[in-house]
């Protein structure tokens, strides 16, 4: 015999049944509350990859790239005053190579001899004091060269490559006096903060 205490609860029932549909639904929807809790998680850690990996990355190679940009500046610089300064290192100096008067030809020719360094040294000194000085004074010739126009071929901070363009007027005695023009490729190095010839070549 069955009492009304055996009867199940109508609400009882009402809200199992609500339940197992909810737990149906989310099973149908391939989540569960585990699942769903995870998911803010995998979200923060993909953050967290971008933030302690890719970024660091993206901020080594931004400061490589400045860096780089910064030294191909100052090469760029450093070129353009090494240009420069060869350039005009290379017009006075061609100058006093070849300007000189016969009362003072071994001064001023010896004085050229400090604006050159190597085996074109040797070369010069050897030719001004084998044929110049002596022809001067003999003679009685006087010479005046000038630069009219010079162009950078090359320069590093070390050594450089000139072309000049050499106008060259000689007086013998009370001859009229000859003009010559020639162009040279002259070679310089950087030796203790000065430009040197060290080669001298027409062409």
């Amino acid at each position: 015999m069955t009492t009304d205490d055996d009867k199940p609860d109508p609400e009882v029932i009402e809200e199992e049944t609500t339940a197992v549909e909810l737990t149906d639904a989310e099973a149908a929807a391939g989540e569960t509350p585990a699942a769903a809790e995870a998911a803010p998680k995998k979200g923060f850690s993909f953050a967290r990859a971008v933030a302690f990996g890719v970024l660091p990355i993206m901020a080594l190679l931004l400061a490589a790239a400045a860096g780089y940009l910064r030294w191909e500046d100052s090469s760029r610089r450093d070129a353009a005053t090494a240009a420069n300064e060869s350039v005009q290192a290379a017009k006075d100096s061609t100058v006093a190579l070849l300007s000189y008067k016969p009362e003072t030809v071994e001064k001023d020719l010896g004085a050229a001899r400090d604006r050159l360094t190597g085996s074109f040294l040797d070369a010069y000194t050897q030719l001004i004091n084998n044929v110049v000085i002596p022809g001067a004074k003999e003679k009685k010739i006087s010479a005046l060269a000038a630069v009219p126009a010079a162009a950078s071929v090359s320069a590093k901070s070390d050594h450089a490559v000139v072309l000049l363009f050499v106008d060259q007027t000689v007086v013998v005695g009370a001859d009229a006096p000859t003009n010559t023009a020639s162009s040279v490729r002259v070679t310089l190095e950087k030796i203790k903060d000065r430009w040197l010839i060290s080669g001298f070549d027409p062409i």
